[in-house]
């Protein structure tokens, strides 16, 4: 993060194939999720047909089937809180990581998470809530967009102050939980252990 010591850069002599390497890596890791998420029987994009740059409406069998959407701020943050962690880890070894190799580990990270997120047990436990009733998995190319999301999220933070890091992150919070009474914090919450009066109140938007 700006302001804090951050990761290392990568070396100059070979920048430019080094950040090409890196680059064709992380799409490698992406189209490799996509290949998984096929395999396991997620749909390309929305049933509908239809891709969508943006789809507002949460309790509808179109949610997390498109580009973008209310959980979209969600994975930015993810990205703030994996360069964190990259960060926390330079710090104990006395060496910042490359961030190359972080944003792979980063993205690796993101991608196991949307694996996993599209399992039939992660999947039933996301609908034993209210406000995920018509939740049935995510559409490949709506998991790659929120690993895109992540990717996004990572950059800023390196590029950020702390400061401004933060501020984005609490206001993404509170912002999604006025709008559509859910945000991350809520959501590991409900997904570790449900709370019947957040369930309640979801369920009543």
């Amino acid at each position: 993060m700006a302001g804090t010591a951050s990761l290392a850069p990568e070396a100059r002599v070979s920048n430019g194939s080094r950040t090409a390497l890196i680059g064709g890596l992380a799409l490698g890791l992406i189209a490799l999720t996509a290949a998984i998420l096929l395999m396991m029987g997620r749909t390309p994009i929305c049933k509908c047909g239809t891709i969508e740059l943006w789809h507002g409406t949460v309790k509808d069998s179109g949610n997390s089937q498109h580009l973008t959407d209310w959980y979209t701020p969600s994975h930015v943050i993810h990205g703030f809180l994996f360069y964190c962690g990259a960060w926390m880890i330079g710090v104990l070894r006395g060496k910042a990581l490359p961030f190359g190799v972080a944003l792979l580990i980063a993205i690796g990270l993101e991608a196991a998470w949307e694996i996993a997120e599209n399992t039939d047990a992660v999947i039933e436990r996301y609908r034993a809530t209210n406000i995920a009733l018509d939740y049935y998995g995510d559409s490949v190319i709506n998991s790659d967009s929120d690993i895109v999301a992540m990717i996004v999220g990572f950059v800023l933070a390196r590029l950020w102050p702390v400061w401004l890091t933060v501020l984005a992150a609490l206001v993404m919070e509170a912002f999604v939980r006025f709008w559509i009474r859910d945000n991350l914090i809520l959501n590991i919450i409900m997904l570790i252990h449900p709370v019947e009066a957040i369930n309640r109140w979801q369920g009543a938007m």
